[in-house]
């Protein structure tokens, strides 16, 4: 049987470094019915230089020109503060995810957390080092390839798996935020399904939650997609984020598309069953007719009724000898005929 798509609720960093805001999220996740709650884990000072530049969209969206260092490091959790988080998902029964963006952090998750899944962010599809760190862990893994071409991703997911056989999943994503329709590109999930033969998915950084609805009727196996409790919070990634109630109404649709793919056996179902005894047309008589008389094309309407032979006897009812007299308006029935 298929298994449900894994939606999966970004949280990220719009706890904007306040653990009460993390667990909030938590707790919205949950109600809104995800899989899994996902949060970023990192120290800032191995992943970026005090000089860096914040990229365009987090310059847009914050409001602010200052630097990644100054801009990330307002949004670090420290790793006891995670422990606490990891504790309460498992309270509720809610997966915990968290990306690792540098190595002691994946040592920490993996080796302390237990992470059951590793997800690897889009920056770091050529970081080859770092994803040979990763897949040593030996975990299933979660690669996102925003900002990459197809052969970027070959080669990733090649250096993946010349050292780990565990479980490798793709998801396309744009990184923009937000990102504009005309740039989603959702078809190229299918490109890499078709080129890589692994499971397949989709980050999402649109407004709405059209795109994550279409991607889950396209065959994504995952769903992730930002939210916030209030996107009017100070942050990058909160105008590009889902509230509580969006992120319940995808979730929502999302399980109503599963449902609505069904098997794909073309087969009626039930209630069409029951249907097509009184939808579909039958063999009527449209005159009194005398035992012993032939029957034509002439001598028959194609009408619906309770009961008689269904229309798709009409070749073979053609040319027939009635065995006893028939009134106007009359089903056939295959006693009547000899």
């Amino acid at each position: 049987m298929k298994q449900p798509v894994f939606i999966i609720a970004e949280a990220g960093v719009n706890h904007n470094g306040d653990i009460r805001l993390a667990y909030a999220l938590i707790d919205a996740a949950k109600q809104a019915g995800v899989d899994a709650i996902k949060f970023q884990t990192f120290k800032t000072e191995k992943i970026v230089t005090r000089s860096a530049d914040t990229a365009e969209y987090q310059k847009n969206n914050s409001g602010k020109n200052e630097t990644q260092f100054d801009l990330i490091k307002k949004l670090e959790l420290s790793y006891p503060q995670f422990e606490e988080l990891h504790r309460y998902c498992q309270q509720l029964g809610l997966c915990f995810l968290s990306t690792p963006d540098e190595p002691e952090s994946l040592d920490f998750l993996v080796d302390k957390l237990d992470i059951p899944v590793i997800k690897i962010g889009s920056g770091e599809i050529n970081n080859y080092p770092y994803l040979r760190q990763i897949a040593a862990k030996n975990r299933p893994m979660i690669l996102s390839t925003g900002m990459s071409t197809l052969v970027e991703v070959e080669k990733a997911v090649k250096t993946i798996q010349a050292i780990s056989n565990a479980p490798l999943s793709l998801l396309h994503c744009t990184t923009n935020y937000p990102c504009p329709m005309d740039q989603v590109n959702l078809l190229a999930m299918l490109t890499m399904k078709r080129e890589f033969n692994l499971p397949i998915g989709y980050s999402d950084h649109t407004l709405g939650i059209e795109v994550p609805v279409a991607a889950t009727a396209l065959g994504a196996t995952i769903i992730e997609k930002h939210f916030t409790l209030d996107r009017t919070l100070e942050g990058p990634d909160h105008l590009a984020s889902l509230d509580p109630i969006e992120l319940k109404q995808m979730v929502l649709a999302i399980r109503n598309i599963e449902s609505a793919l069904g098997t794909g056996i073309k087969i009626p179902n039930a209630d069409e069953e029951k249907n097509r005894l009184i939808v579909r047309k039958r063999l009527i008589v449209n005159k009194d007719l005398q035992a012993g008389h032939q029957l034509t094309e002439h001598d028959m309407d194609l009408k619906r009724a309770n009961s008689g032979l269904t229309v798709d006897c009409y070749d073979t009812v053609l040319g027939r000898i009635l065995t006893h007299s028939v009134k106007a308006d009359t089903a056939l029935e295959w006693k009547d005929l000899s």
